[in-house]
């Protein structure tokens, strides 16, 4: 195993004593077919969506017990909901981004050039499949440790708040822009202000402003947090209807700026 596997190993917190399935995990059929057709033989099943059928039923299955567990108070409509922006092919090719899965896998190099490691799809359909190299390696307690971590995390703990509250689920951007459009306020405009960490262990530092007109810098509203871009943006964004909401309970129209994040 190679040092740049080594490092995915450390991200996903697994030594697997099969790395040959790890290496499966990561080989996309374009590169199966490419070295199938160098050898002169029939396309053979060496690419990873075998394991990628595997990884996707122990995810939910994973995903849904610790719902289960976690929230003994939500009914079945609640935990559903909740499983289903969790194991999104979205969610889950966020949580790839985040262990740096893109840089580790093994493409044709037509599709290597083509900018395939940045595709979600191709991300959400390789973490599946590591997940599924993991439960045949280890078992499902590799797999729980690495769901809690990162793909319940703060995105469970945050659905768990919009559940609560009786929000979206997970569309915090939407009910902004949503606000401000009936307020004829302006266009919510994110912008990262800074990154920090090692790339399987990344922290994003978002801030949202608003825009009344193009060209104009536009007034801040808050900063978020997050393990990805897209989480710190919506972290951003629930932070700034919190403090519209509650200057609109006040009776004021400008919204409380926000220097940092809380």
């Amino acid at each position: 195993m190679d040092i740049s596997l080594s490092e995915l190993q450390s991200a996903l917190g697994h030594t697997f004593l099969r790395p040959e399935l790890l290496t499966r995990a990561l080989t996309h059929r374009s590169l199966a077919h490419e070295q199938a057709l160098e050898n002169g033989d029939e396309p053979a099943a060496g690419d990873n969506e075998r394991l990628e059928f595997l990884g996707d039923a122990v995810l939910g299955l994973v995903v849904a017990e610790s719902m289960f567990l976690l929230h003994p108070e939500w009914r079945e409509g609640e935990l559903t909901r909740v499983r289903a922006q969790l194991v999104s092919r979205q969610h889950i090719a966020e949580v790839a981004a985040s262990v740096d899965l893109g840089r580790h896998l093994l493409l044709s190099r037509g599709e290597d050039r083509g900018g395939l490691r940045r595709k979600t799809t191709v991300l959400s359909n390789a973490m599946e499949a590591v997940l599924g190299a993991m439960f045949l390696d280890g078992g499902l307690e590799p797999v729980r440790g690495f769901v809690r971590h990162r793909v319940l995390g703060e995105t469970a703990e945050q659905l768990a708040r919009d559940l609560h509250s009786g929000a979206a689920l997970g569309n915090y951007k939407s009910a902004l822009q949503e606000h401000l459009q009936a307020a004829h306020a302006g266009t919510p405009v994110y912008k990262v202000r800074s990154e920090s960490g090692p790339d399987h262990r990344k922290r994003f530092l978002v801030e949202v402003r608003l825009k009344p007109a193009e060209g104009e810098p536009g007034k801040p509203l808050a900063r978020g947090l997050g393990s990805t871009k897209k989480n710190a943006e919506q972290d951003a964004a629930r932070r700034a209807l919190a403090r519209l909401t509650r200057a609109l309970a006040a009776g004021s129209t400008a919204p409380a700026e926000e220097t940092a994040a809380e």
